[in-house]
């Protein structure tokens, strides 16, 4: 998705957007349906587009049918419960929780009435969020990117990138409660691949600020991203990657601003699986009825131009598989 796309949904997201400033009138019916999204993201993602796109291709209209306000966080999770609660307090009808599982958990807490589609959280289970994927109960299902699986392919396919990649360097927040998991596929990973893992445990953000704020060529031959999006992590690798070393994200939102590449599900169909869920509960479907549905499309995406300025030379090979390029700013789909 194109960062025009984004702005796009910015705007629309914005007028939308304007029933977050008071509460609904009470008794009020004929009103589209409010959807509230919750994102620790830095404002509308692919995932909202994708979500947005689904509810129109099934016949839904925008501004008459339903309306998207989003409240996002910047990064910052310990904000979360309080925009949860307050988009409750607002009367939403529906809540999306998506990008994180601190997101789904905030939003969970936050109510057991208004149901819940979370988009993104592939460790629900694990984390007690729901009791399991075909009887996900209580007021929520959705969309799970099971990402912690996709950790040995995107460190393969960076490696082909990138030839000679010996040495990767990953950063991850050390206070979330899902590093554990995240660090053991990520060092098994790198063994099977005969890849050195710098680890590199964070606990603010001025900690992840710093730790990337000193990163020389050399350290490393690559940066790989967590996906995770708290303390600001992928934005600090963004911020230096381009200009230093190749970087391999989980998301496409970050090579379409610079970074080299990255693999992961389909943010954008994810947002569209999320529509249909939507759609099946405003139809009538209480959300404990759904099961959990997995990501079902995955992408690998290459940015060119900064490949250019990294001098390096992506083998022909790996193009042929990126499901998008892009090429000094332009976008081309495979």
């Amino acid at each position: 998705m194109t960062t025009g796309h984004l702005r796009a949904l910015a705007v629309a997201l914005a007028l939308a957007g304007a029933w977050l400033a008071a509460a609904p009138a009470e008794g009020q019916r004929t009103r589209p349906v409010r959807i509230g999204a919750l994102t620790e993201s830095w404002g509308p993602t692919t995932l909202l587009v994708g979500l947005r796109d689904g509810l129109q291709e099934l016949g839904y209209r925008e501004d008459r049918d339903f309306s998207i306000g989003v409240r996002f966080t910047q990064g910052d999770p310990a904000e979360l419960p309080a925009a949860a609660r307050d988009l409750v307090r607002l009367g939403v009808d529906l809540i999306v929780a998506s990008d994180s599982t601190n997101a789904i958990k905030a939003a969970r807490m936050a109510t057991d009435r208004i149901p819940i589609v979370f988009v993104g959280g592939s460790e629900v289970v694990e984390s007690g969020v729901v009791k399991s994927f075909a009887h996900p109960g209580g007021n929520i299902t959705g969309v799970a990117d099971i990402d912690v699986e996709l950790v040995p392919k995107r460190m393969e396919l960076f490696r082909e990138i990138v030839p000679g990649l010996k040495r990767v360097l990953f950063a991850y927040d050390a206070a979330n409660p899902l590093a554990d998991a995240l660090l053991r596929a990520h060092r098994e990973a790198a063994r099977r691949l005969g890849l050195g893992l710098v680890e590199r445990p964070v606990r603010s953000q001025e900690e992840a600020q710093a730790a990337f704020a000193g990163f020389r060529r050399g350290e490393a031959d690559g940066i790989l991203s967590p996906r995770v999006h708290s303390l600001n992590i992928p934005g600090f690798i963004l911020d230096i990657g381009a200009k230093v070393t190749p970087t391999m994200f989980h998301s496409s939102y970050y090579v379409e601003r610079g970074g080299l590449a990255s693999y992961g599900a389909d943010r954008h169909e994810m947002g569209r699986q999320a529509a249909r869920i939507v759609s099946k509960i405003l139809k009538g479907a209480k959300p404990a009825d759904l099961p959990v549905e997995q990501a079902n499309a995955f992408e690998l995406v290459i940015n060119l131009k900064t490949a250019r300025a990294l001098d390096l030379t992506v083998p022909e090979s790996v193009l042929l598989r990126a499901g998008r390029v892009i090429h000094d700013g332009a976008l081309e789909r495979r």
